[in-house]
């Protein structure tokens, strides 16, 4: 029970909880750090069961439990706040966060405001919930993916937190799109289609890669140098782009493969 891969699943679900604490204190700042210490768990527990070859039924439970913590309830819990953080009663901008979520709570607890639209975050673990378990019994899921998988939707989600603490508007322009991205009436939306999308039945590439020939793994090289050139101009928000880019290759790529299908 205790060997080596399922202890890295055990230290992804610790990396969530200190991303709960941590998203619930305010601290959006660093809160996705720990998202992506849970997510690099997450990779070396699948890599060394393989390697190991000590795979389990056990291990793919726990697994499941470890990414429902880190990949649903962490990134809703770190959602809440950064709309929490936009609430209209307290004017923090983008420079002052750490007291939002209690202001927020201890507002809606007394009375003095009722401003509802952080509970959207609710919506990531309610669809990642689904998505999990449908994986789990999904026998088509084997060599590629149906629907999005949480960890890319975590991601994604990542990208407003760290803009909003390390990417501050230096122009009235950029001022005007902050204030669109962040409005929470905007938020709840995405975090609703995005949630749709990860119990969505739209087949996604997977990156695993069988061989290193460019024949045949033409769409997952694209994706990680066209990603390369994200992560070095849009920083934070690189990672957002990067799961849009990803949904738009998948689609891509199911298409090709409809119209050769259709060919022969």
């Amino acid at each position: 029970m205790f060997n080596i891969p399922n202890l890295f699943t055990a230290a992804n679900l610790l990396s969530g909880c200190i991303a709960i604490l941590l998203a619930v204190t305010g601290r959006i700042d660093i809160a996705p750090f720990a998202i992506f210490a849970g997510a690099f768990f997450d990779f070396l527990d699948g890599f060394l069961a393989r390697k190991l070859q000590v795979s389990s039924e056990l291990g793919k439970q726990l697994d499941s439990l470890a990414d429902m913590v880190t990949f649903g309830v962490a990134p809703g819990m770190i959602m809440m706040s950064v709309i929490a953080a936009m609430q209209p009663n307290l004017n923090i901008g983008f420079s002052s966060y750490y007291s939002s979520v209690s202001f927020w709570l201890t507002g809606l607890l007394d009375g003095s405001h009722q401003y509802y639209y952080p509970f959207a975050g609710l919506i990531i673990p309610f669809f990642s919930l689904f998505r999990l378990a449908k994986f789990n019994l999904d026998i088509r899921q084997t060599e590629a993916f149906i629907g999005l998988p949480t960890p890319a939707n975590t991601l994604f989600f990542m990208s407003f937190p760290l803009a909003m603490a390390y990417m501050l508007p230096e122009s009235k322009a950029a001022s005007f799109i902050y204030q669109i991205i962040f409005n929470p009436l905007f938020l709840t939306a995405l975090i609703l289609l995005m949630g749709v999308l990860l119990v969505s039945e739209i087949p996604l590439f997977s990156l695993k890669i069988k061989s290193f020939n460019w024949k045949g793994n033409e769409i997952r090289y694209s994706f990680l140098l066209i990603s390369l050139v994200f992560i070095l101009l849009f920083h934070a928000w690189s990672l957002a782009l990067i799961v849009f880019l990803y949904l738009i290759l998948s689609m891509i790529e199911n298409t090709f493969k409809k119209t050769k299908k259709d060919e022969i």
